[in-house]
């Protein structure tokens, strides 16, 4: 249940992170209600149920523990000091989840697509958040993800987000890179030749 602080501090964050997302959408072109607007759809039917799992870790599941008993049973305690620096350390994520959520749509402007599609006179968007890592609304997510795990003390709350995104990046990622490759060529390959995909490439 919804019952100490750091509960409180994720659904703040869930909250500004679903405000976010719903304010670049609203600026994004309705693309899903002007369809000649995309250039090429790669999304798929397979891509429904990892969606789904995804929604499972990230809404469903947290959202029973906070607002049900239901997952009670799951709950566990960590002595004061290492509940307080686990909470804080998930707490200062989300914050950077949220800070790369933002710079990560507004980097991106009108080239924001939420599927896997590509509009007519798309750009490769090279600036910003993308100067460093290629899919930087993934790296928020996965902050976001840990973030979950370290604020909600619960075994199947807290991991539910970063359990269940894995097999939908494993599988979206490469498709991806690979529809921007078929789109840039040689401009996008050579992007990626210096940028990391979720973090950034380190330079030795």
């Amino acid at each position: 249940m919804l019952d100490d602080v750091f509960d409180l501090a994720y659904l703040i964050g869930f909250v500004a992170a679903s405000l976010i997302r719903a304010y670049w959408l609203k600026r994004t072109p309705s693309w899903w209600r002007n369809r000649g607007s995309v250039a090429e759809d790669r999304e798929r039917k397979q891509d429904r149920p990892l969606m789904l799992l995804t929604t499972l870790g990230m809404i469903v599941v947290p959202f029973l523990y906070l607002f049900t008993s239901r997952l009670d049973f799951a709950d566990y305690t960590l002595p004061p000091t290492a509940s307080l620096v686990a909470g804080s350390l998930g707490a200062a994520l989300f914050l950077q989840a949220l800070r790369l959520l933002w710079r990560s749509h507004a980097d991106l402007a009108g080239s924001f697509s939420p599927g896997l599609q590509i509009r007519k006179n798309h750009r490769l968007v090279t600036t910003g958040v993308y100067e460093n890592i290629r899919h930087p609304m993934y790296a928020a997510h996965l902050l976001w993800a840990v973030a979950q795990l370290l604020l909600l003390q619960n075994w199947i709350a807290g991991p539910s987000f970063l359990v269940a995104s894995i097999p939908l990046y494993v599988a979206r990622i490469p498709r991806e890179e690979e529809m921007m490759l078929d789109q840039f060529g040689d401009e996008y390959r050579r992007y990626a030749e210096r940028t990391g995909r979720v973090m950034p490439r380190w330079r030795g």
